[in-house]
């Protein structure tokens, strides 16, 4: 059966050849949708090699190069337990882009939609956050007939909620998932930035159902903040959550490396804080990186950063 994956180059898969060493380049297996293995909460790891959203949206390219790069040091870290059997990760590869952007996020949306119907639990590397739709879109939708309502948080600077009147971009992503699933799933912006958004996108976002926790708030109360707010308290415990995390959403200290950096951003530390509370609450199915720039770069900090996050999203069952 053909696949719509490329597999990555073998030496990603990163060995001390030490079995009192292991690091996940030992514990990870490029495979494929068919392996029998992979099972109910297995994790499937993919990226998308395509900045073309990015560039038709004004940015700096250069986030083609990421899932590679995410990955050189993602299977490079050490598990933070001894026995792992209980934790099953695959490596799929990257999509294989078809001819237009429109066709490759159609064909990102089904693969999406398939993993989370099957219970698998995908991590996607960007490429443009225009990536963040066709992964949030199969995520609510193979959760529309749940019982609990599905969650969808998207840290980042830009509210991404522009109208595809010229095209799609990077830029719109939310727009169309808010379009497409109005008022059937709960979604938060966390992190916006004043500087980085019209009023008339604030005001459409918020009109369509989208609670917005801006750099202001996380400034003031932290993003741990988020959880003793009204609208947090009122989420169903257990209920399928996605992230989608747009590397700009951290201060440019810690991830200059992409096509819009700013000092503002809030901390990695303070990401991964949240995250592990998250995890006792709800049911995180998913997880989307995009905008990793490695050619915009400092000394990789911003590939390690990305890389930290995915490790936790890994790891999310044993740490």
């Amino acid at each position: 059966m053909s696949t719509p994956y490329k597999s990555i180059p073998s030496d990603l898969f990163f060995s001390k050849n030490d079995p009192q060493d292991l690091r996940l380049g030992d514990l990870v297996k490029s495979s494929t949708r068919q392996d029998p293995s992979l099972k109910k909460n297995s994790f499937v790891i993919s990226g998308y090699c395509d900045d073309e959203g990015i560039q038709l949206n004004g940015g700096r390219i250069g986030a083609a190069e990421a899932p590679l790069r995410i990955r050189q040091f993602l299977y490079k870290m050490t598990p933070p337990v001894l026995d792992l059997q209980s934790v099953t990760m695959c490596d799929l590869g990257n999509l294989e882009l078809a001819s237009s952007l429109a066709e490759r996020h159609q064909q990102a949306e089904q693969l999406s939609y398939e993993h989370n119907q099957k219970g698998l639990r995908p991590l996607t590397f960007g490429g443009g956050h225009d990536y963040g739709f066709p992964d949030a879109s199969g995520f609510v939708k193979a959760h529309l007939n749940s019982t609990k309502k599905p969650i969808v948080l998207n840290f980042d600077a830009h509210l991404d909620v522009r109208p595809p009147t010229n095209g799609l971009n990077s830029g719109t992503p939310f727009f169309r998932l808010l379009s497409a699933y109005e008022n059937q799933f709960e979604f938060f912006e966390i992190g916006i930035q004043p500087q980085c958004n019209s009023v008339h996108h604030r005001q459409w976002a918020r009109s369509k159902g989208a609670c917005i926790f801006d750099s202001q708030f996380v400034q003031e109360h932290g993003l741990l903040g988020l959880l003793q707010t009204n609208e947090f308290q009122k989420l169903e415990d257990k209920a399928p959550l996605f992230i989608s995390f747009d590397i700009d959403a951290l201060t440019s200290a810690e991830a200059p490396g992409c096509s819009q950096a700013w000092p503002t951003g809030f901390h990695l530390k303070d990401y991964l804080s949240l995250f592990a509370e998250l995890k006792k609450r709800f049911d995180i199915r998913g997880l989307g990186i995009y905008e990793v720039s490695p050619p915009l770069d400092i000394d990789n900090y911003t590939s390690k950063a990305a890389a930290l996050i995915a490790y936790h999203f890994l790891m999310q069952d044993v740490l």
